[in-house]
């Protein structure tokens, strides 16, 4: 019986490695890659799964509707990635999110702007429900 070609590609690959590394191919260096937030982008709250879900649908036929929405979640304690911020000041950026998705929203601008906020926003939730520290 002959060994795959895939196999034996990968058998090629692993000693190309270990010939380059001398270490092999897990020498244990751990790289780690943190996105950079902006202050609106950071304000966006970790809601629970469902609000963030409700958010998503009204921000698609209501650009800046679930963006307004979900800033009163802060005021309710709904946690941001923006801690050293006073929860007024979290909230008045959540309200401004909203007023460019809704002033933009004519050129369409604000409108896809306003579905990858509601993503967003479901994609925190889910990381807030499983427990998963965010590390985007």
């Amino acid at each position: 019986m002959e060994p795959l070609h895939k196999d034996a590609e990968t058998a090629a690959g692993a000693a190309a490695a270990t010939a380059v590394d001398p270490r092999g191919p897990s020498s244990g260096v751990v790289v780690q890659v943190r996105e950079k937030k902006g202050p609106l982008r950071a304000a966006i709250p970790y809601m629970p799964f469902p609000v963030a879900v409700i958010c998503l649908f009204l921000n698609t036929f209501v650009p800046g509707l679930g963006t307004f929405v979900s800033a009163f979640t802060v005021l309710c304690g709904a946690r941001t990635d923006l801690p050293d911020r006073h929860v007024c000041c979290v909230f008045w950026l959540n309200i401004a999110a909203a007023l460019i998705q809704v002033l933009t929203a004519i050129v369409m601008v604000g409108w896809i702007m306003s579905i990858f906020w509601g993503m967003d926003m479901v994609i925190l939730a889910r990381y807030k429900d499983q427990g998963i520290p965010q590390q985007l």
